[in-house]
């Protein structure tokens, strides 16, 4: 078996809003339009904005999105009026975290991984 791709795919209720949310407010660059829907780049994988929902995402769905520096990507944030669900904070597994959540409720963890972090650390 081989797998050659992946994406996740969100179908929104308000897709004008999600649409707005995650090209505008997020800032994801568009990698291609088609009738009815949106991919974005997600850092190495994609995220499909296509369709519409009728329930809203489950509370066990989330987006976790890695950035360079949480502090100025949550001031990025409330400059643009993103609500905060939690504010950062260092877990005890060492990453820093904050919550946010897309028009429908779709919680976005955004994490920091700290120099020291074993994830930072060459394996081999």
């Amino acid at each position: 078996m081989e797998f050659l791709g992946s994406r996740v795919l969100v179908r929104p209720r308000d897709p004008d809003a999600s649409l707005t949310f995650y090209r505008d407010v997020l800032g994801l660059a568009v990698y291609r339009e088609f009738p009815g829907g949106t991919v974005f780049f997600l850092g190495n994988g994609f995220l499909e904005v296509s369709g519409r929902g009728e329930a809203g995402p489950g509370p066990d769905v989330v987006l976790w999105l890695q950035v360079r520096d949480l502090a100025s990507t949550a001031e990025e944030l409330a400059a643009r009026g993103v609500p905060v669900v939690r504010e950062p904070r260092e877990e005890p597994w060492g990453l820093l975290e904050m919550w946010i959540a897309d028009p429908d409720g779709l919680r976005i963890v955004l994490v920091e991984v700290p120099a020291a972090h074993p994830l930072r650390r060459d394996p081999r």
